[in-house]
């Protein structure tokens, strides 16, 4: 099946064949009453247009038998080349080659614009909630998907959306990898995920690449390619059907706090910078940021990559510390202001 930009492209290719044929005919009639008949530039160039255009004015100067052959087919000629070139106007006309052409420059602008972005690769049933989540948390992205209609159907719901291969290094690169900040590879099968991190680990290597994988075996592939994170909906899945069977209370909070825009507790991160953080290097009893703020921080993950789970008042605060806090977008808000501020643009709680 052809693709929007391959119709597009056939049709401006289609009419530019037609305004060339016009302008060869064009060129043809004037040629012949220049020099066959003898007349004028002007006089050949007024014939030939009347003729081509049979506003039936008539002969300019008397023509003898040979001519008026020649501009019976010069008329032939002219209904068929214009006709041809009314026929593909009109086929665009009714299948929105024009708007479509307006809004595929548009969306060109706006991915030219984007910077801080997520690519989500993929528009299947998983990537889709994926898309659904990302609007929610108004995080900017754009949508790589191979097959049309997925494309159309991503576009339908006000997303940015580019068809192609997302395996391509020319697509990764299109949908602005080098300013991105997260990758969510969501395709069908693992090789294809194995190959989008692999792509936009080179071209990006400060990215945070995150893959779908169907088997344990793909997980360990996937990690070994640089991915930061590897879910499987089969393992992910199973666990929590038995989280939900044996603990449904907790999971039910969980779901309440991670997803949805109806929420009353989030759940953030905070990176903190010992350049515009003033808490570094105190005890977290003395930054005393629950009192300030509301906010209570459940964990906190070093910079080695050690998760202190529950930190007591005398854990101290140290630069590169990751803190994942909750709390209502207000006291969240609110502790963003003091530690910094360290991630303004990654606080998209609703303003209340």
């Amino acid at each position: 099946m052809y693709s929007f930009e391959d119709k597009y492209r056939r049709l401006k290719q289609e009419l530019l064949i037609g305004i060339l044929l016009v302008v060869g005919v064009f060129l043809i009639g004037t040629f012949w009453y220049r020099f066959v008949e003898q007349w004028t530039w002007l006089d050949a160039a007024y014939m030939t247009t009347i003729t081509l255009t049979t506003v039936g004015f008539g002969e300019i100067q008397p023509l003898d038998e040979r001519s008026r052959l020649f501009t019976m087919g010069l008329i032939l000629t002219g209904v068929i080349t214009i006709g041809y070139i009314v026929n593909r106007v009109t086929e665009a006309i009714i299948q929105g080659y024009f708007q479509d052409g307006l809004r595929t420059r548009q969306e060109k602008r706006l991915i030219e614009k984007l910077t801080d972005h997520y690519i989500l690769c993929g528009y299947g049933r998983t990537a889709r909630h994926v898309a659904l989540e990302f609007e929610a948390e108004k995080i900017p992205f754009i949508v790589i998907e191979l097959q049309s209609e997925q494309v159309e159907a991503a576009k339908q719901k006000g997303y940015i959306a580019i068809q192609g291969d997302a395996t391509l290094d020319a697509l990764l690169i299109q949908a602005k990898i080098e300013q991105a900040v997260c990758l969510v590879s969501a395709l069908p099968s693992d090789a294809e995920n194995l190959y989008t991190v692999l792509s936009a680990k080179t071209l990006n290597p400060k990215i945070r690449a995150i893959a779908r994988a169907s088997t344990e075996e793909a997980v360990q592939k996937l990690q070994r390619a640089g991915a930061d994170a590897v879910v499987s909906p089969y393992i992910t899945g199973g666990r929590r059907l038995a989280a939900a069977a044996l603990r449904p209370q907790v999971m039910d909070f969980v779901d309440g706090i991670l997803t949805g825009t109806d929420r009353a507790f989030y759940m953030e991160e905070f990176l903190l910078d010992p350049d515009v953080c003033p808490c570094v290097g105190q005890p977290l009893r003395d930054a005393r940021l629950r009192l300030q703020t509301g906010a209570l921080v459940l964990a906190i993950r070093r910079a080695d990559g050690h998760l202190i789970a529950g930190p007591t008042g005398d854990t101290i605060l140290m630069a590169g510390d990751l803190l994942i806090c909750m709390g209502t977008a207000e006291q969240l808000r609110t502790l963003n202001r003091l530690l910094g501020p360290i991630r303004p643009s990654s606080l998209r709680m609703p303003k209340h």
